[in-house]
């Protein structure tokens, strides 16, 4: 009963983290607020699938419990293999060189010898031996039931205020929150929250690389058969353009199904006109489209059975390569996911460590009882360990994948003017 008379935690947007932060909260009958800029989960694309690490795994099915967790795993698609297999998007045969792993940047990192080969096992398949994978849009789904009263929409925080016994969240028109114990700043790579927190010490760098999201039919994929596949275009010298995608066999013969691919390449290869990456739908997908259309015919399928209205650009970011910085604790608010440590796509790291947050941070606050002294730097000091390692391992493969450097010179996503 004491529970329901606290002030809420809040939570600024409604992502996979702070989703599932939502559902930690709920299940220890915490009382929380999402707010969230968009005005449903459908109001724009989900993006490329998410493929779940052993850690990812075991962090949401700690937060959800073992029916929760029945639930999210039997949604999830299963693949054989346990890593790449790579051809030429030209020729359509194999390569044998199928790009960085973790093998080769953790032995770069330190790691002996002996135990790189597990690790480029664990970089992909997880568990049964299988590499687990799900859309972005299906998780949110998941992880948003039974929030749902718990969600404010159509509310883009711009900042916070704090208050003698708590904190207030501020709205883009102005308008402030309810007061809360707690406020989580969740919204993403553009989080107004973590420049206020960290006053600017936690930037985002704009790697200039680019990419393309895109989904078809997934009879089109039977080109490449089950497996997880790294289509490289080695045909522009110098250059990189590259797709990767995970083709599930129970589905392929299903022509309502969609599978989704994901682009990359390097900023000269891959450019939006006017460098509008706002753009979506069918201009994106006539791009990709151009991209490869000298493409083997055992691809071709992938982009000429498009579903436009789905494509859209995406652009390549990390946090500082070296880690996630340290700023002065401030025990009302802390930030999670993307808007903590934001990572190239290399590997596919953000989304389990983003998870990770959401169950560690969630697994304080339900041992406190809701927000005490305390909790947000024992999360930051925990966070920090693991999500650091993280950005450097997603850095490290980027840089062989997509030819990027981060120095003094890279521009940092702006975002936005802290609140007067």
């Amino acid at each position: 009963m004491a529970a329901t008379t606290r002030k809420p935690i809040l939570i600024s947007g409604a992502g996979v983290s702070s989703l599932l932060l939502g559902q930690a909260l709920l299940r220890a009958s915490i009382p929380f607020r999402i707010f969230e800029k968009d005005a449903s989960l459908a109001f724009r694309g989900q993006g490329y699938r998410l493929r779940l690490s052993n850690e990812g795994l075991d962090a949401i099915e700690s937060v959800l419990g073992p029916d929760g967790f029945n639930t999210f795993w039997e949604a999830c698609g299963k693949t054989g293999g346990v890593g790449f297999s790579a051809i030429d998007a030209i020729t359509g045969e194999p390569l044998t060189d199928v790009g960085p792993s973790y093998e080769a940047t953790k032995k770069a990192n330190g790691t002996p010898e002996d135990e790189a080969p597990k690790v480029l096992r664990e970089s992909l398949a997880s568990r049964g031996g299988k590499v687990v994978g799900i859309s972005r849009g299906d998780m949110r789904r998941i992880f948003l039931q039974g929030c749902e009263s718990s969600i404010e929409w159509n509310r883009q925080v711009t900042g916070y205020e704090l208050t003698p016994s708590g904190v207030h969240a501020i709205f883009a028109d102005g308008s402030k929150s309810v007061e809360g114990e707690l406020l989580v700043g969740g919204e993403g790579l553009y989080s107004r929250v973590a420049e206020q927190l960290s006053g600017g010490i936690l930037k985002v760098f704009d790697t200039g690389a680019r990419g393309i999201h895109g989904q078809a039919p997934t009879t089109a994929f039977k080109g490449l058969g089950e497996g997880v596949w790294r289509v490289a275009d080695t045909s522009r010298p110098g250059k990189r353009l590259f797709i990767i995608t995970n083709v599930r066999p129970n589905d392929m013969d299903d022509p309502n199904i969609e599978f989704g691919w994901t682009m990359g390449g390097s900023a000269e290869v891959i450019r939006a006109p006017n460098d509008d990456y706002t753009i979506t739908g069918p201009r994106a997908a006539a791009i990709a489209k151009s991209l490869t259309e000298k493409w083997h015919p055992r691809l071709k399928p992938l982009f000429d059975q498009m579903v436009e209205n789905e494509a859209a650009f995406w652009k390549i970011t990390c946090s500082n390569p070296t880690g996630v910085p340290e700023w002065p604790n401030e025990s009302r608010v802390t930030v999670i996911g993307d808007a903590a440590h934001s990572m190239t796509p290399a590997g596919g790291i953000g989304a389990n460590t983003a998870v990770r947050d959401s169950a560690l941070l969630g697994k304080l606050l339900v041992e406190s009882g809701g927000y005490s002294d305390g909790v947000t730097a024992a999360y930051e000091k925990e966070m920090r360990v693991y999500a650091s390692e993280a950005v450097r391992t997603s850095y490290g493969l980027a840089k062989s994948q997509f030819g990027i450097v981060i120095d003094e010179s890279t521009p940092t996503i702006r975002r936005g003017p802290r609140p007067v």
